[in-house]
């Protein structure tokens, strides 16, 4: 059972950043592709970014170029960097482990609000 706890989220004002932190138990960690998700009220959980074991990332359309998705295995920790933030980022946000099986975390509040 791998545990990931999210931390960094909170309130900010548009236009600012946040940078989001994920820590997983799992020893195996560099082995996982990790990515973060995000579900703002009334919608659908969706991706916002994933990196792969490899390193290799992916992005929501609507977070490129804004976002910064990045992982240290030393640490068994996977962050998410977010700039030029919207009102429309807000969100809970999810960190998700997958290696066969797919673990989330708990979620974490970001709120875009002046």
């Amino acid at each position: 059972q791998v545990q990931l706890v999210e931390s960094g989220g909170g309130l900010v004002q548009p236009g600012g950043s946040l940078r989001l932190s994920c820590a997983a138990s799992e020893m195996l960690f560099s082995l996982y592709v990790m990515g973060w998700y995000r579900q703002a009220p009334g919608k659908q959980r969706e991706l916002v970014a994933r990196i792969s074991s490899g390193g290799s990332t992916i992005y929501a359309d609507s977070v490129k170029g804004r976002s910064t998705i990045s992982r240290d295995n030393a640490k068994n920790t996977v962050y998410l960097q977010m700039n030029s933030l919207k009102p429309e980022d807000t969100a809970v946000y999810y960190c998700n482990a997958e290696l066969g099986i797919s673990y989330w975390g708990q979620g974490i509040q970001v709120t875009v609000s002046s």
